[in-house]
């Protein structure tokens, strides 16, 4: 697995772990969920909706895959066994990104406001400096907003243990 896949691991790991117990849970994935449509009001209760399900259908599918002694925690081990097989985080991770790009484009243009991407990348628990680097290397449009396919696309390739691209941006030192 390439370094920066590795890195990858690690850094959802500490993402999911929302509240830091060393452990991921179902609450976990709650309290993110929260913060993510607390940093977006604007979004509305029908998007709030659909990002808190992807959530909780992201928990399922990680509870299901890596909770190999089922005491309904992901610790670190179980979780680097699995959380990178696009063949069984696929369908929870498309849901995840199509609900959080959606929530962060309220108005539903396809674009995303550089202050809304901001702020939804900072509830989830990225870096600022290496989310401003994602940001410019999603090639925006002007230079306020990137495209709702282009940020999905990373998404899903942040997940892929073999892909290279714009996803790097978010792990080690900010690129650009």
């Amino acid at each position: 697995m390439r370094a920066e896949a590795v890195e990858r691991v690690r850094l959802v790991f500490t993402l999911f772990d929302a509240d830091g117990n060393g452990a991921i849970e179902a609450d976990d994935f709650e309290l993110m969920a929260r913060r993510v449509t607390a940093a977006v009001p604007e979004a509305g209760a029908e998007k709030h909706d659909a990002m808190v399900t992807a959530f909780r259908t992201f928990w399922k599918a990680l509870a299901e895959n890596a909770d190999t002694n089922r005491d309904g925690k992901v610790d670190p081990e179980e979780f680097r066994t699995v959380v990178l097989d696009p063949q069984r985080f696929g369908p929870a991770l498309a849901e995840f990104a199509g609900a959080l790009t959606g929530v962060a484009d309220p108005d539903g243009d396809g674009l995303v406001e550089r202050e809304t991407f901001m702020a939804v990348m900072a509830a989830i628990g990225f870096a600022q400096p290496n989310t401003r680097a994602l940001f410019d290397a999603l090639e925006p449009v002007g230079t306020e907003q990137v495209a709702v396919p282009a940020w999905s696309e990373a998404i899903r390739e942040f997940y892929t243990p073999d892909a290279t691209g714009v996803s790097d941006h978010l792990v080690g030192q900010p690129v650009g």
